[in-house]
């Protein structure tokens, strides 16, 4: 099977003058494989798909780089959905099952089209563009198939869905008022479900505004939206970002509460995956041109096979794998001082910061863990310079560059930013550069800051959070850049970030942020400590224990209670190594 996809937003006919029909072999010999329909509103270029040889000189030559000729094997069968002549493609979907069904996948291959057919937001048209879509005829194409039924009560309405959207930050412009008004709380009317869910959420902002409210609190409001609701099926796209690693715990217990519903959750932090899904499908495919769905998955199978790149079932390699090393591999070195801050405090109002002295080596990446609101953002302000601590002392008088937790979106395209052309490449950014800044997605967003951050000249970066709305590969892949670029510059970057499996993936040592509990309102942060070290001191103060997957080294978090755990807490190693 051979698909054409043209990206119409980057296609720039008029400054190419049709080049992709000028050069098509076929067309030059009279046939019309590439054409401009001249029925269609549409001045842009058509891919007939049947006569297109493969040849990929349209692709090769568009200096857009809007084409995509792709030959996929043919058992894949016919896209469920297509978006368009030319557009993109999604083959298969997940059979819903009672429980917990996790996706697995990069960003733009499908994932919320998904979402969307099996909540009966999309009706799929089995790429029949020019067909009205048909429930009838989606519902005869999976005769014989557990998607059938399921599907037909969809059409009907019969199943009633909550969905909880990736993007957090756009409910401060939907939803105005106080907390406790939109979500219509009654202290003497609330029933039990909505008064244990706020509870169990830690949802103590109820006389806060919307739009004051962090990006955690944003996503624990999103999450209690959801729910709360009486549904059948509930959605769940990205509900960990912004939450620290006990709020994970925390969302993980109350969904795993949750009793013979169908639950959906698209997850990019590999150890919550792993820690809540019953089943996994993998979704693998080329960023905007198609998606295909693999077949189902245990849960550890499933994260296994798309680490690996290869999905044994499909006998299909999507990728080259990905492997972990463990503590005892990564004992580098570095001789090289680069900076040391000294012991300080910063006040505000009634919280106090403690911070331990610490110094970091050319090369060195410290990760920072630790709770919210327990002072990681306010210590990298202050090594940062953007604030000062108590005594109105820089903590590194070095040049920094810091990329902050929240990002400001302002009106102004990508293109106007002093970006490394090497970094645009890196990144992937390329096609965003005639973008406006605010029109950018959250993962887009990411991207565009941490390369304004990384193109800074600088001895030490700071990067606050630089996972969020970021796919599993590229968070991998952006741990891997980061590894080398500290390396090979003979830099110092700290990163803040909740997502276990990239701080350890990233790390050379740590640094460890507690509240006190003598007083809830101090913070404490630990000197820089081996990784193992800071692991162990960190997931004690939460309450969980890890352990590695013999098969590719990576952190799964134990279920609380099993009898690994109980071995793990019972010798201190809450963080297993080796």
């Amino acid at each position: 099977m051979r698909i054409a996809i043209l990206n119409k937003d980057k296609c720039k006919y008029r400054d190419c003058n049709y080049l992709c029909i000028r050069l098509c072999p076929k067309n030059k010999m009279g046939g019309k494989t590439v054409i401009v329909d001249p029925e269609s509103q549409n001045p842009k270029p058509e891919i007939n798909e049947e006569m297109c040889t493969g040849c990929g000189i349209c692709a090769n030559r568009c200096p857009a780089e809007a084409i995509h000729i792709i030959n996929l094997p043919d058992e894949i069968g016919t896209p469920i959905h297509q978006y368009g002549k030319n557009g993109f493609r999604l083959f298969n979907l997940p059979i819903p099952k009672k429980g917990v069904v996790g996706i697995i996948g990069k960003n733009g291959i499908g994932k919320s089209t998904t979402l969307k057919i099996l909540s009966g937001q999309i009706k799929p048209n089995l790429s029949n563009i020019n067909s009205e879509d048909n429930w009838e005829d989606v519902i005869r194409y999976f005769r014989g198939n557990e998607l059938q039924d399921f599907l037909l009560n969809v059409s009907k309405g019969e199943i009633k869905f909550s969905y909880k959207p990736q993007f957090v930050e756009g409910i401060r412009k939907l939803v105005k008022g106080k907390v406790r008004d939109v979500i219509k709380y009654d202290a003497q009317n609330f029933d039990a479900h909505r008064r244990n869910l706020l509870q169990e959420l830690n949802i103590d902002f109820l006389d806060n505004d919307v739009e004051e409210l962090s990006g955690g609190e944003l996503q624990k409001l999103a999450i209690y939206a959801c729910l709360s609701k009486d549904a059948d099926m509930y959605l769940l796209d990205e509900p960990s970002s912004y939450l620290d690693v006990e709020e994970r715990l925390n969302l993980a217990k109350v969904i795993g509460s949750i009793q013979d519903k169908f639950i959906f959750l698209v997850e990019h932090d590999m150890v919550l995956l792993d820690y809540l899904s019953d089943y996994i499908y993998v979704i693998f495919g080329k960023h905007g041109a198609y998606g295909i769905i693999s077949n189902v998955k245990s849960t550890r199978i499933g994260i296994n096979e798309y680490l690996d790149g290869f999905l044994k079932a499909e006998n299909m390699r999507f990728r080259e794998g990905i492997k972990f090393e463990v503590i005892r591999a990564r004992n580098r070195k570095f001789p090289f001082l680069l900076a040391k801050y000294p012991s300080f405090t910063k006040t505000y109002g009634q919280f106090k910061l403690a911070v331990d002295g610490g110094e970091i080596y050319k090369g060195q990446i410290i990760g920072v863990l630790g709770k919210n609101a327990s002072g990681k953002t306010t210590f990298i302000k202050i090594l940062a310079g953007v604030e000062m601590s108590d005594n109105n002392e820089v903590g590194v008088r070095l040049k920094i560059s810091y990329k902050p937790q929240y990002i400001s979106i302002i009106n102004a395209k990508v293109k106007q930013l002093n970006l490394s052309s090497d970094l645009i490449e890196k990144f992937s950014i390329k096609d965003m550069m005639e973008k406006n800044i605010d029109e950018l997605s959250g993962g887009e967003l990411q991207k565009v800051a941490l390369v304004d951050c990384l193109s800074k000249d600088a001895d030490i970066y700071l990067l606050d959070e630089p996972s969020a709305y970021l796919d599993v590969e590229e968070r991998l892949n952006l741990a891997k850049f980061l590894r080398s670029f500290a390396g090979e510059k003979e830099k110092g970057i700290f990163v803040i970030d909740h997502d276990i499996l990239f701080i350890d993936y990233i790390s050379d040592a740590l640094i460890v942020f507690e509240r006190k509990k003598e007083n809830i309102v101090d913070g404490h942060a630990s000197s820089i400590l081996p990784v193992r070290d800071g692991m162990n001191k960190f997931l004690k103060s939460v309450g969980i224990t890890f352990r590695r997957e013999i098969t590719t080294g990576r952190p799964r978090a134990n279920k609380s209670g099993s009898v690994i755990d109980r071995g793990q807490k019972d010798k201190g190693e809450y963080y297993y190594a080796d």
